[in-house]
């Protein structure tokens, strides 16, 4: 009963990163709570652009018109916090952040109607947070020992898959209550939580060996180690096989209005259930600290995620009553995203060399960030041709075929051992 008992407390969430450093306790904190109010923008920008144009490929244009800053931003914003203290560039861009949060709150009580300068600020916004991602990202491993990274990248998804499911029905509530307005206030006021954790930290000067200042050249230096860096492209190319041939989100509304002839509430549980799914999982995480077999974590969690796509596909071109288990699948789908994200995060933070990191954590959240807008533009093209369900069962199977040609083509990625960490 005893070992029955250790075993199954070695399923839950490991929250030792949480009880090990008061400094990443703060920014994991701050990040959940500064999380919910950024969804709650979200919301209420894709919202107010509707209200004002009536039009959803203006919608649209929002993810459009944060693209080229999130590639700009991803790519010398990593170079940035390379050459720089970490924690002054992550202080900085947050700053920078919470000036955007508080002009979409003027804006709003100011009655704003230009769409373009709503586009405008999303811009901007992007462009700030694509350097404050790779600054978090590159803090983390200066917070805690290695061993403690794979919890606590669990825990950062957890945090991100809160932010998306309170935020996201918080926004709706709030506004409903006192307009786009509040939702924009809320943001301003979460975001302090964040400012705080950031305003606490020691300072993170640069490595040794590091760009002494950022330029075309260290962005270049940084791309160029990808070239002899085999275990860390994968977890790029991994992403982007899921993401760019398997990512459903973009087919949500024609699931929910007539593939299964239902209403909004049914959209809002099919968008709803990859975050249900990532928490699922992050519940039972515990066990993610102890896989030392990383790489091959990361294929298995990939086609796991494609296979449950596809499963979810078949069931769209069922009948109605096959609802549930399409929910089901796309929630499976979530809970493989949570745990191949904690491995490949782990794999960068720990086998990049400290003077690359940020400059890897740039790429990374391009290849985050930037997959799933292409993504959203294939199975759309896919699902105007053979119907959703047809384009869900065709990514999916893709994703699972690539992933294992992968596997085979990659020994060394499909070997790589947490232990011995190796780029």
């Amino acid at each position: 009963m005893a070992e029955r008992t250790r075993r199954g407390a070695g399923l839950l969430t490991d929250l030792r990163p949480l009880r090990h450093s008061a400094d990443y306790r703060r920014v994991w904190t701050g990040q959940t709570i500064s999380n919910i109010g950024a969804q709650m923008t979200i919301v209420a920008t894709g919202y107010q652009v509707y209200r004002l144009t009536e039009s959803s490929f203006a919608v649209g244009l929002i993810g459009l018109s944060s693209l080229l800053p999130l590639v700009a931003g991803g790519l010398y914003g990593g170079a940035l916090v390379d050459a720089y203290d970490r924690r002054t560039v992550a202080l900085w861009s947050a700053m920078g952040l919470w000036i955007c949060s508080i002009a979409f709150f003027v804006q709003a009580l100011l009655g704003n109607e230009s769409v373009g300068l709503l586009y405008g600020l999303v811009a901007v916004q992007s462009a700030m947070f694509a350097v404050n991602n790779p600054a978090r990202g590159a803090m983390l491993p200066r917070l805690l020992p290695p061993e403690l990274l794979p919890a606590a990248n669990a825990l950062g998804m957890a945090a991100f898959t809160l932010g998306f499911s309170v935020g996201a029905l918080g926004g709706g509530a709030v506004i409903a209550w006192h307009g786009v307005e509040a939702a924009y206030g809320v943001d301003v006021l979460t975001f302090t939580a964040s400012l705080y954790a950031l305003v606490r930290l020691p300072a993170m000067p640069p490595p040794s060996g590091a760009p002494s200042v950022p330029g075309l050249r260290s962005v270049v230096d940084g791309l160029t180690f990808l070239r002899r860096a085999p275990n860390v492209r994968a977890t790029f190319v991994v992403d982007i096989v899921a993401m760019v041939l398997a990512q459903p989100r973009a087919l949500m509304p024609a699931l929910a209005l007539s593939v299964f002839a239902s209403s909004a509430s049914t959209l809002g549980l099919l968008q709803a259930a990859p975050a249900l799914g990532s928490f699922a999982a992050f519940l039972v995480s515990g066990w993610v600290s102890g896989v030392r077999r990383q790489g091959l974590a990361v294929l298995v969690a990939v086609a796991v995620y494609g296979a449950a796509v596809a499963v979810a596909g078949f069931a769209a071109t069922g009948a109605a009553g096959l609802l549930w288990l399409c929910v089901g699948c796309i929630a499976v789908s979530g809970g493989a995203d949570m745990v191949s994200a904690a491995f490949r995060s782990t794999i960068l933070q720990t086998a990049a060399p400290d003077e690359l990191r940020g400059r890897m954590q740039g790429i990374f959240t391009l290849v985050v960030a930037g997959g799933p807008r292409l993504g959203d533009f294939l199975i759309g093209a896919l699902a105007a041709g053979m119907g959703e369900g047809g384009a869900m069962v065709v990514g999916g199977s893709l994703c699972v075929l690539v992933v294992g040609v992968l596997a085979w083509r990659q020994p060394g990625f499909r070997a790589y051992d947490a232990r011995e960490p190796t780029p």
